[in-house]
């Protein structure tokens, strides 16, 4: 059996949804049929909190796993984990220096770089692509892209979201765009797939998202 390739969020500043990119990819995979871990690896355990405001009857269609132990412990838990999914998804600390980021770079097949459309994240997603093009080259099955999050139609987004064409790592050929269906998913412990159908746009948003994430690990449709 080939094993589940581990799908890493990261990002160098709060603020970028990389939490509910987390969350939205994990329910769209779920709901392609995939068996899903999350791995919470952020101080915060945003992700972890999200998952239990769920209710007991509608749970999150991923299992969760918070982990907040030695890193050098991460690879052995991985290993457990992917045994038992067919993707696992790690949701890190916003800071690429942080012990637990970088161990999770280490075992990553595809990482996503969630990046608002503002000058400041732009500065900071500058170093997290330094980042991956440097593990990149002891560690050549590594991708990295970025995903432009919470856009909106404004020409100073346009303009940066045409900078972000010109970074070395490609730019996820989908955008999630700046919805209130992503914040009040997250109040019911679920993804914009429970919000019904005035949450529609946001929902088609995260199959493009989750069948792009599914080319880029060899996947197919």
């Amino acid at each position: 059996m080939a094993r589940a390739p581990i799908v890493t969020l990261i990002s160098q500043k709060g603020g970028a949804g990389k939490t509910t990119v987390t969350m939205q990819l994990a329910a769209g995979l779920a709901r392609r049929g995939r068996k899903v871990e999350i791995v919470d690896l952020d101080m915060q355990e945003s992700a972890s909190r999200w998952a239990a405001a769920a209710s007991p009857e509608h749970p999150f269609p991923a299992r969760m796993h918070r982990f907040s132990d030695d890193p050098r412990e991460l690879p052995d838990k991985l290993a457990k984990w992917r045994k038992r999914a067919d993707v696992v998804l790690l949701d890190c600390p916003p800071s690429i220096d942080h012990p637990r980021t970088l161990a999770a770079l280490n075992h990553t097949d595809l990482a996503i770089i969630p990046v608002v459309p503002s000058p400041t994240d732009l500065w900071s997603t500058r170093a997290v692509e330094r980042l991956i093009v440097g593990l990149q080259a002891t560690h050549p099955g590594l991708q990295g892209v970025l995903v432009p999050n919470r856009v909106t139609r404004t020409s100073l987004a346009a303009d940066v979201m045409e900078v972000m064409r010109e970074f070395d790592l490609p730019v996820l050929s989908t955008i999630l765009n700046q919805r209130n269906a992503y914040a009040q998913s997250a109040a019911v412990g679920g993804s914009v797939f429970d919000l019904g159908s005035a949450a529609q746009p946001a929902q088609l948003e995260v199959l493009r998202l989750v069948s792009a994430v599914v080319r880029r690990l060899g996947g197919g449709e």
